[in-house]
């Protein structure tokens, strides 16, 4: 009968060669020149593709870029490989510059570095993602932000007829 671990239980040891998250995670941003968020919106100004690798709930959950593109993670390689034929029309070279944006910016690092193993040297990603991209102030779409009543707001009998 096999032995199902508690929550009490430490992790398992990994197998030999293998390598955890966080060590993946910083191997990958060792490729990277990755960009703050008013540096990627230059480089976006500039012509640089941004690709938004959230998925479609999470983009309408939090909102979006104005212009960037919206390729969710899954299918990211096969869009941008100058290879492959279900390429993007923009995916036309390795030179191309790719600024990748997930939520918080761990995602995305590595997405652009797997868009680094097939060639784009350019890709990178956003530091702190689009979390910081809207804490920079920078452009973004939706999601319309609760109502907060201000003190200047009318009564809540504002517009009743009187008694």
């Amino acid at each position: 009968m096999p032995h199902t671990r508690t929550r009490t239980e430490s992790c398992p040891v990994p197998p030999s060669g293998s390598r955890g998250i966080e060590e993946i995670l910083a191997a990958a941003r060792a490729r990277l020149r990755r960009l703050d968020p008013e540096q990627a919106h230059l480089a976006y100004r500039s012509g640089a593709l941004l690709v938004d690798i959230r998925p479609a709930g999470q983009r309408a959950a939090h909102g979006t870029v104005p212009g960037a593109l919206a390729v969710e993670r899954n299918v990211l390689e096969w869009r941008f490989d100058p290879r492959c034929p279900a390429r993007l029309p923009q995916a036309v070279d390795y030179d191309v510059p790719v600024v990748i944006l997930c939520q918080e910016g761990y995602t995305s690092s590595l997405a652009a570095a797997a868009l680094q193993e097939l060639g784009l040297y350019r890709a990178t990603d956003v530091a702190g993602g689009f979390a910081a991209w809207r804490i920079a102030g920078l452009p973004t779409l939706g999601p319309t932000p609760p109502h907060r009543p201000t003190s200047a707001a009318p009564p809540v009998t504002a517009g009743r007829a009187p008694r």
